[in-house]
């Protein structure tokens, strides 16, 4: 069984950066596409950045273009998300998410770690 372990959270002002790391267990992390969600309260989960098994693309929403950086180290069985220039609208819980699509459905999700951005 796949286990993922958000860290890096934390508050932090607007403008400000921070930089998540989801440690990876229990499944092969080099054949995984991984990715960042992210829920505000009273909101449904939704994609932050995604990235594929090899590292070699990578997608973003719209609103964190430009200031969010997705990466894996397939080495370490980890993957990041270096945020810059962070915004209010920015706090939520960030998930991690493994995913083996087309070849399997399954899908493993990490606990969450708490992001909020001061104004």
């Amino acid at each position: 069984q796949g286990q993922l372990v958000e860290s890096g959270g934390g508050l932090v002002q607007a403008g400000g950066s921070l930089r998540l790391a989801c440690a990876c267990s229990g499944f092969t992390f080099s054949s995984a596409t991984m990715s960042w969600y992210r829920q505000a309260p009273g909101k449904e989960r939704s994609l932050v950045a995604s990235i594929t098994n090899t590292g070699g693309s990578t997608n973003y929403a719209d609103s964190v273009k430009g200031r969010f950086t997705i990466s894996k180290d397939n080495a370490k069985k980890t993957m990041y998300l270096q945020m810059n220039r962070l915004k209010p609208e920015d706090t939520a819980v960030y998930y991690c998410q493994a995913q083996f699509l087309p070849l399997s459905p399954l899908e493993f999700w990490g606990q969450g770690t708490q992001v909020t951005v001061s104004s």
